[in-house]
């Protein structure tokens, strides 16, 4: 029975692709010959790995607009190879002009980084998010409500991220050559699709601080 299960899941997904491969052999517009031969997106997204939170749908970009990073609760972890290696990519070879940061209310990572729960191997990465607790504890303390406790973590959470990529020798050495580069921090409102600024925009080195700023 579970085999049955797992069969008719799979040709849903395959089932799926058929109807792709048609769609994109009626269309008329050529936008996919176009993007057969590469990419030139504007915007580096970092997202969180949540099934909800799908970049195009909510910027209302096409197919090749949006390069996109995810993983748990959307972190900048300065020893991540694989968000650096994303985020080399993206600057300095596809030249992005907007990286958004980007998190979510509901977000389980986050929710999961207030508790002393043990849920695996996943703790490890949760311990960035605690960080950033430990940053903001009072004031996320002094909020009663357990699910506004979490939504104001992830706000906070966003920001510092935000910050984080932004004292990347990537960005730094990014905006020494060229000033059409911002990073952006934004929430997400599931059950509305909105993103919300958050108001943490950064245009260069500047606003960093001496020590994180590079000369």
């Amino acid at each position: 029975m579970e085999n049955k299960v797992l069969e008719t899941g799979f040709n849903e997904i395959k089932d799926g692709n058929k109807e792709w491969v048609e769609f994109v052999k009626n269309d008329e517009t050529g936008r996919f010959q176009q993007l057969a031969k590469g990419q030139s997106p504007e915007v580096l997204w970092i997202g969180c790995a949540d099934s909800r939170v799908p970049a195009n749908e909510l910027t209302g970009k096409k197919p090749g607009e949006v390069f996109v990073h995810r993983n748990i609760a959307n972190m900048c972890v300065h020893s991540d190879m694989s968000m650096l290696s994303v985020l080399d990519y993206a600057v300095n070879v596809l030249k992005v002009k907007h990286v958004i940061v980007a998190g979510h209310y509901g977000c389980g990572g986050v929710a999961a980084s207030l508790s002393c729960t043990q849920y695996g191997i996943i703790d490890n990465w949760l311990c960035h998010i605690k960080d950033v607790y430990r940053l903001h504890a009072e004031e996320i303390d002094a909020i009663a409500d357990q699910e506004k406790k979490a939504d104001r973590l992830v706000e906070l959470n966003v920001k510092e991220q935000v910050f984080n990529l932004c004292s990347t020798s990537i960005i730094q050495n990014a905006w020494k050559q060229r000033d059409d580069l911002a990073v952006h921090g934004m929430v997400i409102n599931i059950g509305t699709g909105e993103l919300i600024d958050q108001g943490c925009t950064f245009t260069g080195s500047d606003s960093l601080g001496n020590v994180f700023a590079y000369k």
